[in-house]
């Protein structure tokens, strides 16, 4: 019986070949959508499971309030972790961590490496990064002492050997005391060196405040979290702990413990990397889902369509004695044989697809991936469920045909009122124009934050790393920058602008008295409005006589530190941009505000820009910030190269652009925004292709009602208009009812951003007009071809 029916659906596919075609290609497509987007989300969901310990482990986040205000940071004081092991017996171990950059040396091999990690002895003990060889309970318990992952051993010490050995690393000679495996993908925590946390500087003191560290605990169970969040929050409101930070009045510092395998897709506060969004895996796992409904529509409604042309055989298979059963089973062995072919075709669609979905996603996935149980499982499971949703109906249909119908009326079938396949016009082409407008709202949005306004210039801006040593010697380095051929502007920072972290307080004083508000700083040197091209609206730049004013002799007495606002903290502190100036601000010392500068976004655009303090001080540069024309940018780089090398030999030449930098705050809405192109592409085609196959079919049955017509005189319009009137009703349709609904999800998604583009209302008439000129040409190239066919031997056709 198998063997019947298998040769049936063979036979079947080998005479309507244009449909079958279309049917594979159609589930081929949405089976793949669906492998592909099914493994990035499981790579998402799976942050940071692999981990032993991952149910135990908690990041804490901490939360404080000043002045009215109230900030966050993922990242926390030293003393946090030490105290709260102290404290709490539900805390078994701490680790404080931090990702730094760091000049790594051995023998004649050098290199600027961006991801040593700094963190408490007890890291992997916490963390089950695998040790490959070497002590992991003695790894981290002396200074001098580095771990490699297998990549850098392999890259510093080739086939040696690497225990044991020596490189220069954090400015002194290291002994490496183990070597891991590369952090998995799927880590939140990814270097390529671990060394100790007392290796940085300033840390040996426990401090509530410099929140630099990203603080982990290791409690004793995943059931002691929510009583020790009580207990910390409790304990953070003890008299004791708010003298030893500090507090007074309404001000108050806590903490919050995020369960680590939570972060990654729920938490707003980025990490080391930044988060992912647990709405775009929704979102994601819908368009997926989206793109095999239109497939399986597809199919479905060139089954109903065509089942005119196969009453007879199923007629004559039950005046042979058939069942119900047995018809209804063939058919729906013919939609698996189908979805069997699309399944093996989806899959090597994968393979050859995977580089290009890694560009997409920014991931590493490999094919070996794709050989997984998980993703076979998925994949067999998506195709048995398509085979069977796609083929219930017609199968139904079909096995349903009565004997007596067949014998009175002929073998002919209409495949009932047709309302079924209309629905499913609806909605693909419904689906289609909804991803459309979304990917246009989208797109429209990432246009608007690559070319708003932000208050500076972050084209043609040269970061370099700012050594001890350059710091040291700052004005002829800078000086010798200036120099360059095609430099314009030279200035230093902690921070580059883009993204601000640094969060303190400041005291304003005033002839109302003293305004205590929460700002964001930015330690920066002189030229620093000037070289980012940003505007002031009142006072001045910092300039070279008030360093005067920063006198550090008789123990700081007379020490005066000159501050920058801009308007949004005057705003707040209650002054005019011109009153400002002069007015007496403290951030631990006090100094006059000698400038306010035009406010500029130093934030994600998610953000509405806040009050800013800028500050004259070079001891705390952590990058050279260089303005370059644009008439020969690689020139000037191999000149800047060249001064490097002259001016510091114990590093590489590194550097990257401040723009680059920007780019990476919107990664999530720009692989969104690339997902959901793709998407609104192949749902178009899919729900086009389902459309021209129809329309084929419907223009082959109304062969004779085409040539009567055109004897009598009609011409090719009337024609292609006759035929293709319905289709585009129902293609209106789908417009009507996707537009609103792309209107609200669209103007949902842009509530995420304090700066945002209007939804306009050229979007939906363009994508409207768009879609109905795509569906016309669809069904009218079938409808002319049929107009110009000559009508006596249309008549002939049977």
């Amino acid at each position: 019986m198998f063997r019947i029916f298998l040769k049936t659906a063979v036979r079947n596919i080998k005479k309507n070949k244009l449909y079958a075609a279309i049917n594979i290609l159609g589930l081929s497509v949405g089976l793949t959508a669906c492998l592909l987007i099914g493994l990035y989300i499981q790579h998402e969901l799976s942050y940071d499971k692999f981990n032993a310990n991952a149910d135990r482990i908690v990041r804490a986040t901490m939360e404080y309030g000043q002045a009215g205000t109230v900030n966050t940071t993922a990242t926390t004081g030293t003393k946090v972790g030490p105290q709260f092991k102290r404290t709490f017996p539900a805390v078994e171990e701490y680790v404080r961590t931090y990702l730094g950059q760091s000049v790594i040396k051995n023998g004649d091999k050098i290199f600027e490496e961006p991801r040593v990690l700094y963190a408490d002895p007890a890291f992997f003990k916490m963390f089950s990064f695998s040790i490959v060889a070497g002590n992991a309970g003695a790894a981290l318990d002396a200074p001098d002492k580095i771990v490699l992952t297998r990549s850098m051993a392999q890259k510093y010490f080739g086939s040696e050997n690497a225990i044991g050995k020596t490189l220069t690393a954090l400015g002194k000679s290291c002994t490496v005391s183990a070597i891991c495996e590369d952090a998995p993908q799927n880590s939140q925590i990814r270097f390529d060196f671990v060394t100790q946390f007392l290796n940085l500087r300033n840390v040996s003191e426990e401090n509530w405040w410099t929140a630099n560290w990203i603080t982990y605990f290791l409690v004793k169970d995943a059931a002691s979290v929510a009583p020790l969040q009580k207990q910390v929050e409790a304990y953070m409101k003890t008299p004791q702990v708010r003298t030893e930070a500090g507090l007074e009045g309404a001000s108050y510092l806590t903490y919050h413990l995020e369960p680590l395998t939570t972060v990654h897709l729920h938490s707003a506060l980025p990490g080391f990397e930044p988060n992912g969004n647990i709405r775009y895996i929704y979102m994601f796992a819908v368009v997926a889902l989206l793109i095999l409904i239109i497939a399986c529509a597809n199919y479905t409604n060139l089954a109903t369509a065509q089942s005119a042309a196969r009453t007879g055989e199923i007629g004559m298979r039950k005046v042979m004695g058939a069942s119900k059963a047995q018809v209804f089973t063939q058919f729906i062995g013919e939609s698996a044989v189908i979805t069997i072919i699309a399944a093996f075709l989806a899959f090597a669609l994968c393979m050859v697809l995977i580089p290009y979905f890694n560009q997409l996603t920014g991931k590493a996935f490999t094919s070996v991936m794709l050989l997984q149980p998980s993703s076979l499982i998925g994949l067999a499971v998506f195709a048995i469920m398509v085979s069977f949703f796609a083929g219930l109906y017609p199968a139904i249909l079909l096995s349903g045909t009565q004997i007596m119908s067949v014998l009175k009326k002929g073998f002919t079938f209409t495949g009932g009122n047709g309302l079924l396949r209309k629905t499913l016009i609806v909605v693909q082409f419904g689906v289609s124009v909804f991803l459309i407008i979304y990917t246009i709202i989208i797109m429209q949005q990432m246009h608007y934050m690559q070319n708003t306004n932000l208050g500076y210039s972050k084209e043609h801006v040269v970061v370099l790393p700012a050594t001890q040593g350059m710091v040291k010697e700052f004005e002829a380095f800078k000086s010798a920058l200036q120099q360059v051929r095609g430099v314009e502007s030279v200035t230093a920072s902690y921070e580059t602008p883009e993204y601000v972290e640094w969060g303190d307080g400041i005291t304003a004083t005033d002839e109302k008295g003293n305004h205590e508000v929460s700002v964001n700083a930015m330690p920066v040197d002189l030229d620093f409005i000037k070289t980012m091209k940003m505007q002031l609206v009142a006072g001045r730049d910092f300039q070279q006589s008030d360093f005067a004013m920063m006198d550090t002799t008789n123990n700081n007495t007379n020490f005066r530190q000159p501050f920058i606002i801009n308007e949004t903290l005057a705003k707040k502190i209650g002054w005019s941009a011109n009153n400002a100036i002069n007015k007496t601000v403290e951030k631990g010392v006090p100094g006059p505000v000698v400038g306010v500068v035009k406010d500029f976004n130093f934030s994600s655009l998610h953000d509405a820009i806040g009050p800013l303090l800028i500050f004259l001080d070079r001891d705390l540069t952590r990058d050279f910030i260089v303005r370059i024309n644009g008439n020969d940018m690689q020139s000037t780089i191999r000149r800047l190269e060249g001064l490097w090398k002259q001016r510091v030999t114990d590093r590489p030449f590194t550097y990257h652009f401040l723009d680059e930098d920007y780019n990476k705050l919107y990664l999530a809405e720009q692989r969104t925004s690339a997902l959901f192109t793709v998407a609104a592409i192949i749902a178009i085609v899919l729900a086009s292709l389902g459309l021209f196959a129809l329309a084929a079919f419907t223009t082959v049955q109304r062969t004779k009602e085409i040539g009567i017509r055109r004897i009598l005189g009609a011409d090719i319009k009337g024609i292609t208009l006759l035929i293709a009137k319905n289709f585009i009703q129902l293609v209106v349709l789908a417009i009507i009812i996707a537009v609103p609904l792309a209107w609200w999800a669209g103007n949902t998604w842009l509530q995420d951003f304090a700066f945002r583009i209007p939804v306009k209302p050229y979007v939906f008439v363009m994508t409207g007009a768009a879609t109905i000129i795509i569906a016309f040409c669809t069904v009218g190239y079938h409808s002319v071809k049929a107009s110009l066919s000559n009508p006596v031997k249309s008549l002939r056709t049977e």
